[in-house]
This record gives structure tokens, C-alpha cells and sequence, in this order.
């Protein structure tokens, strides 16, 4: 197990570029599952996740080769199905929670695929309802072996069809989408996510010669066809890194530009940072944070305490809520954080309580943040990274805090985030990794 060590109270400034979206490039990666042909994908993040899947692909048989540091090129030209059946195919993507995403492309172009126990985040229940009640839409057949956790699904040919889905799934609409490039007919479906990885996603799909039209709403209709070419497709930026560093900034009053930010995919996560008090200029595609002594919280029109909460797309994406949080035990005023999706992932803010925040944690929904306007710092602590988003959250604190901190488990956070101490030692911060 590795541990960070985070010196307290240095202050940033400098340039700093957001990874490739984790997100976007798990998805992305499956979907060279559905061709034979050679993918190109760029801007590819160097993260654990995604060395995890494309080591699980490898050993499935794809030839994959790395172009640069950041770009690979993915072959599924013979593919050994046989593999996802092997108790070491079932560990390996078990231990991933993207490899769900392979089931899609591998029961839409082999016909069948395995659907392991799944893994990931401790945040709370995250069901695959939706994955697998839309591919049974598509005439997927389903046969569970509950000894062993995993459930097998197979289709000698998937059909188009209309489904309404039970709710906006990001990872459950993109293998729906996956398999219904290469089923017969057309496919309707209606409450899609709609995020912009789900619409890149299906931008290099139609490039490799699929017929998705609808891309960007909540409705999206598929013409299947028999077969997918090769493409290449770069990955955007990671919006969740961007909040991130902007939350960094405001917490060290730290002056900072993020560059290539893709600012017109951010939707509304600048202004859900502003919400807080926090300064953002836009400066072509890069965001400049200037340094602020202090920020104030908004309240609504009415005078009562702002609440923010997550959505699916274009509402604010759940993974910052963790990071607005610790970025609010900072600001002037109150807040009350929603997190609606996960049950768990409010948890951690009992290490937020010990480092002097003052935060009521009213139920696992959702938490009261009473800033202390940049008036306290927050005390050095030992904890122990329980997530990524969460894990994010805590060193953001520990660069905040006064004296030396200590975090655990940060396997965590290296599943989301590439290199983060060098990088963010290169503008100024003072994180040592200890293995």
C-alpha cells in the first residue's frame, strides 16, 4: 500500500493541464472490442483504471500497441472468446468496474459475454439493471450462476427495438449503445445519458461507420449495421481534473491557469464553482483561478442557504460533489451538499470533522457545510483514501491544512488521477509518495 505525505499550506501557481477524461477513455477502449480493425485512440490517460482494462483486453486477445505516451492503437481481429469463461478472465474484471463496458461490444459482435461480480468505489449500491434490461430489449438472453457471481449473457443476433430506460445510465447507455450498433434493425432509446463522453463515444462510432442519430438528447436512435471499420479519435479532456484543480486553487488561495480545458464541454461546473464565492475567468479554452484570500458562498434570491446537488447531464455530474464540499469548509457561509446518487460516498466528511471542519452530516444523502471563511485552517491528519473522488477530496484538505498529513490507500486515487503529486509539486505543492 502507498501513501501520500502532504506538506500544508503551499500555495500553487503556473500552468497545469487536465489528463484525458478516465470516463470517456474506458468507454472508448471497449468499443475497439466491435471491429477488427485498427482504433487509434489519443490522449489516452496513464491512470490504473485504464492499465487495468488494457492489460484485461490484451489477454483477451486484442493487439495493442502504445503510439506515444498517450496514444495507442487497439486490433480486435481475433478475439478468444473463450477467455471471459476462465476464473482469471473473472478476477481481472471483477477487480474494474469498466470492464462492464465490454459486455456490450462483445454480445453485440461475438454473441455472447460474462458479466462478473463487479468492483470499484465502495460509494454505495451502483446496480447494472439497466445494462442488462436493455440488452434484453435487444433479445439478449440471461443465465445467472449466483454460486459463482457472474451471469452469462448471450444473443445469436441482437434485434433493434425502443426501450425507455429506468433511469439515465452513463455506463448503461453506452453499452446499449455499443450493441445496438451491430444489431438488426433500429433502436430506440429514450431517457439516454446524454454526457458529452456518451456523445463522443458516439461520434467515433459513426465515424467507424455506425447511424446513431440524436447524439446530445435524451433520445437517440440506432440504425444497426453488419459491420464497423477502423477510426481514430482523441479523447477529451477530464472535466471531473479540472474541478478538481479549480477546488485546489480556492483551498491554497492559489493563482493557476488550466489549460486546454475544453471549456464548452464543462457544462455547468464553472458556474456551480462560482456558486461557492470562487473566481473563474475563461480565457480562450483555458480557465484562470486567480488567488482569493476569501469566497463567499451565494444564497438563493430568497436569502436561504444554497443548496447544490448532482443530476445527470447537463445538472452537475456527482463525482466533485466531494471536492465542492472540501472546498466549501473554506468559504464564507453555508451550504447544504446533496449527493443523491450514492449512499456512501458522504461518508469520508467524518476526516474532514477531525481536521476541524464544521460539517453536520444529516443522513448519507446529504451534508451542511458551515464555512469558516478562510479564517481556520484546517489541522494535519492520517487518513485513508476510501474512493477516488473522495480520495481527491482529502488531499485537497491536506494541502489546506496546517503541517504535515499523511493518506493512505492512494491506489484510490491513481485509479483517477495521472501522476497528480508530480504534476501538482511542479507548480508548487509539496506531496511525497511513499510506497
Amino acid at each position: 500500500m502507498s501513501s501520500f505525505l502532504i506538506e500544508g499550506g503551499c500555495r500553487l501557481s503556473g500552468d497545469i493541464y487536465p489528463q484525458g477524461a478516465k470516463n470517456e477513455a474506458l468507454q472508448i477502449i471497449c468499443a475497439t472490442l466491435l471491429t477488427p480493425e485498427k482504433v487509434e485512440v489519443s490522449n489516452v490517460p496513464d491512470i490504473l483504471d485504464i492499465r487495468n482494462l488494457i492489460e484485461l483486453l490484451r489477454e483477451t486477445g486484442v493487439k495493442i500497441e502504445r503510439l506515444s505516451g498517450e496514444a495507442y492503437s487497439f486490433q480486435a481481429d481475433d478475439i478468444n472468446t473463450d477467455y471471459i469463461y476462465t476464473d482469471e478472465y473473472a478476477c481481472k474484471s471483477a477487480a474494474l468496474r469498466g470492464s462492464v463496458l465490454t459486455v456490450g461490444p462483445l454480445l453485440g459482435r461475438f454473441g455472447r459475454a460474462i458479466l462478473p461480480q463487479i468492483g470499484g468505489d465502495k460509494i454505495g449500491r451502483r446496480r447494472l439493471d439497466t445494462h442488462i434490461t436493455g440488452l434484453q430489449a435487444l433479445g439478449a438472453e440471461l443465465n445467472l450462476d449466483a454460486a459463482n457471481n457472474f451471469c452469462e449473457i448471450t444473443a445469436s443476433r441482437l434485434k433493434g427495438n425502443y426501450m425507455l430506460l429506468d433511469e439515465a445510465s452513463v455506463t448503461g447507455t453506452a453499452n446499449i449503445i455499443m450493441a445496438a450498433t451491430l444489431a438488426e434493425g433500429v433502436t430506440t432509446i429514450y431517457n439516454a445519458a446524454c454526457e458529452p463522453y456518451i456523445q463522443q463515444l458516439c461520434n467515433m462510432l459513426n465515424a467507424m461507420g455506425a447511424k446513431i442519430s440524436g447524439i446530445g438528447s435524451n433520445l437517440l436512435t440506432i440504425e444497426g449495421v453488419d459491420r464497423l471499420k477502423g477510426a481514430k479519435h482523441t479523447v477529451l479532456p477530464d472535466m471531473i481534473e479540472v474541478g478538481s484543480f479549480i477546488g485546489m486553487a480556492a483551498m491554497t488561495s492559489s493563482d493557476i491557469t488550466i489549460k486546454n480545458t475544453a471549456y464548452e464541454k464543462l457544462g455547468i461546473i464553472p458556474d456551480s464553482f462560482r456558486r461557492l464565492g470562487i473566481k473563474i475567468e475563461k480565457r480562450g479554452d483555458n480557465i484562470y483561478v486567480p488567488a482569493q484570500d476569501k469566497y463567499q458562498i451565494e444564497t438563493f434570491m430568497d436569502g436561504s442557504i444554497m443548496t447544490i446537488a448532482d443530476a445527470p447531464w447537463p445538472g452537475l455530474t456527482p463525482d466533485l460533489l466531494s471536492v465542492m464540499l472540501v472546498v466549501a469548509t473554506q468559504a464564507e457561509g453555508s451550504v447544504l451538499i446533496h449527493q443523491k446518487m450514492f449512499e456512501s460516498r458522504l461518508f469520508f466528511v467524518d476526516k474532514l470533522i477531525d481536521m476541524g471542519a464544521r460539517i453536520i452530516l444529516c443522513d448519507p444523502h446529504r451534508a451542511t457545510v458551515i464555512g469558516h471563511g478562510n479564517r481556520l485552517r484546517l489541522r494535519s491528519s492520517n487518513m485513508v483514501s476510501p474512493d477516488i473522488r473522495a480520495g481527491i477530496a482529502l488531499l485537497i484538505a491536506a494541502m489546506n491544512a496546517s503541517g504535515t498529513s499523511r493518506i493512505d490507500n492512494i491506489e484510490q486515487i491513481d485509479r483517477g488521477y495521472q501522476r497528480i503529486e508530480e504534476r501538482l509539486n511542479r507548480i508548487g505543492a509539496k506531496i511525497t509518495r511513499q510506497n
